[in-house]
């Protein structure tokens, strides 16, 4: 008998839909589950078959093992893949399936267990003898002992969430008096995040580069790496663009992490994919970090240098199959680099964003994962990640100008994202150089401002203002003339400025979705949605303030803390009455799985708290109020 006919995926969004392909093109049916805020999602309508499995927030949906399991009974599906995220590393999940007999296909659950802790793992590793950063891992958890071996380690060090990843439970902290505070928040994340408010201390390598290593085995003994990825890009801990293979890697040093991930690998017996990450420093030292007991976000980067499909690999290996290739017959062809399109706004810190996908026109040429479709909302509970762009050449040039023209020419309008980030760092002379560490957005983009609207901007959105008007008295545009020769007067607001925009009207032909214009006597297409008073450019929102408009509300300088996006508050430090000074610390603000302080922006006393710990709030909200 086969080993199994049906997959559920455990997931949503891109990985969901990445692995229903080719999982439906291996002749599986496939099972989609899903929450109520993703009930008209992409991947639902991919699956063979879909269940609701509950409410929007991830424990009652996503996390919530019983109703995945009674989902994959009553479809019928004999087999489970996690994706990543989520419960992917969950052993009590793999535990689970195996019980219900499901196939998981992952790595056992001694794996996942031992692995899924960084405390553990580290131990186990420096037995297997890998390299290993020093720190703290001991099961003693009290503030007391955590001060007691910070001082021992000394600083800068790293707090890490025992149980985790990407950046959750994460902090980097420089001075001793700052330790504990570090620690609240890294436990708190940590707990709502993995369920386990367990942390590990280590010594900070500063700058140094994320490499990390594809392992696959199998259930017949075999184990091989699939080359490298450097994955230094970050920003809070979490990367933002990957690439194998790693710019500055040699034959000699690729053969030694190889080594030592395989060291790792065999340590736990492990079966299925797994990747080993390495912290690598200048002199060519590297040091284990952690091993991913999953599939990675950035497997495509292997994929396209390699020629593999990774899940393919997966379902093989569940299937009890023998991995088709041995070490000897892995080959690296040409460069490939992911870029993360996050919604969020770097200007911000960056800030997760929500809002409606008003236009989404992926780039033609190159591969893009994504879970999208016009329509959607992008909400507060999951992860700000809505898709990767990826893009192979021959040569490391090749696959970075690619990828460049790709993340230019995607359109996602309705929610700001980091677009326009991922151009200027795949421009930066330091990337296209290959000299980059972890630190790399930290020293040179410290400061992020807003992307400024440009004079070509401005007369394009009172073009198109006035074109889509009613005629031939527009409201809010009375005295604009159909007139080439007749200049017309606008005001229109981006970032919270006013711009005056005088201008005669533009050449422009329009299908709704672009524009066709001439300024300057260049001839352009652009990509825009219009809804009333409200325009969205690439990269950029306008409203029409031609019409006078009521004074906006005050804003944080002026006493009144609002929300800066949806989310859930976690915690309420102030009571009414109180005295606090600009910056202290007033809430703590939960949104796409990271905790967000709230600050107060100025000084004065409370004059009253609108939320309370656990209340969902919506963006621009009033929370609290200072005078």
């Amino acid at each position: 008998m086969p080993a199994f006919n049906k997959i559920l995926i455990a997931n949503r969004g891109e990985i969901a839909c990445r692995i229903q392909r080719t999982a439906q093109a291996l002749g599986y049916r496939t099972v989609a589950v899903y929450s109520e805020a993703d009930s008209q999602a992409l991947h639902v309508q991919m699956a063979d078959e879909a269940v609701n499995i509950g409410a929007a927030p991830v424990q009652q949906s996503y996390l919530n093992i019983p109703a995945i399991l009674d989902a994959a009974r009553r479809t019928g599906a004999d087999a489970i893949h996690p994706g990543y995220g989520f419960l992917s590393e969950n052993p009590d999940f793999a535990r689970a399936c195996r019980q219900a007999n499901l196939t998981f296909i992952g790595p056992s659950v001694e794996a996942i267990e031992l692995m899924g802790s960084k405390r553990l793992s580290k131990l186990a590793m420096l037995d297997a003898g890998v390299p290993c950063i020093a720190g703290y891992q001991g099961s003693a958890q009290d503030d007391t002992t955590l001060q007691r071996e910070a001082e021992r380690i000394g600083y800068p060090l790293m707090i890490k969430a025992s149980a985790g990843g990407g950046g959750r439970g994460m902090r980097l902290v420089h001075q001793r008096e700052h330790l504990l505070e570090h620690v609240r928040t890294a436990r708190s994340e940590a707990q709502n995040a993995f369920g386990s408010d367990e942390l590990i201390l280590e010594q900070a390598l500063i700058e140094p580069r994320h490499v990390e290593i594809q392992l696959f085995g199998d259930t017949h003994g075999h184990l091989i790496y699939l080359g490298e990825r450097d994955c230094s890009i970050q920003r809070r801990h979490q990367k933002v663009i990957e690439e194998a293979p790693c710019p500055v890697m040699t034959p000699e040093l690729r053969q030694a992490m190889g080594a030592a991930a395989l060291r790792a690998g065999r340590a736990v017996t492990y079966v299925g994919a797994g990747t080993v990450e390495f912290l690598l420093d200048r002199n060519g030292r590297f040091y284990f970090l952690e091993m991913n007991t999953r599939l990675q976000v950035e497997h495509p980067v292997t994929e396209l240098i390699t020629g593999l499909d990774l899940v393919q690999l997966q379902l093989q290996i569940a299937a009890g199959q023998a991995l088709p290739l041995t070490q000897e017959d892995v080959t690296l062809t040409g460069h490939a680099i992911e870029a993360r399109l996050y919604a969020e706004d770097p200007a911000q810190g960056f800030l997760p964003q929500t809002g409606e996908v008003l236009r989404w026109e992926p780039a033609p040429g190159v591969r893009i994962d994504h879970g999208l479709c016009e329509g959607d909302t992008i909400g507060p509970f999951y992860d700000a990640m809505q898709g990767k762009i990826i893009a192979h050449g021959a040569t490391r040039e090749e696959a970075r100008r690619k990828l460049l023209r790709a993340v230019q020419d995607t359109q996602l309008l309705g929610v700001t994202t980091n677009q326009r980030l991922l151009a200027d760092l795949l421009t930066h002379p330091g990337f296209i150089g290959g000299d980059f560490t972890t630190g790399f957005i930290a020293e040179h983009f410290s400061v992020i401002a807003r992307q400024p609207a440009t004079d070509e901007q401005l007369a394009l959105a009172a073009a198109l203002f006035y074109h889509h008007s009613a005629r031939p008295h527009p409201p809010g545009l009375a005295g604009w003339r159909n007139n080439a020769s007749t200049p017309w007067t606008c005001r229109l607001e981006v970032n919270d400025q006013i711009h005056s925009v005088t201008a005669a009207a533009l050449p422009l032909t329009t299908d709704g979705r672009h524009a066709t214009f001439v300024l300057n006597g260049i001839r352009r297409r652009i990509a825009y949605h219009l809804d009333g008073d409200r325009l969205w450019l690439p990269g950029l929102a306008l409203t029409n303030r031609t019409q006078p408009v009521a004074n906006p509300q005050a804003d944080a300088g002026s006493g009144t803390l609002k929300a800066p996006m949806d989310g859930a508050i976690v915690d309420v430090r102030v009571n009414a009455g109180e005295r606090v000074s600009k910056g202290q610390l007033l809430l703590v603000l939960e949104a796409m799985k990271m905790e967000h302080p709230l600050t107060a922006g100025i000084d004065g006393i409370v004059k009253g708290v609108q939320v309370a710990t656990g209340d969902q709030v919506r963006n621009r909200q009033v929370l609290l109020e200072i005078e």
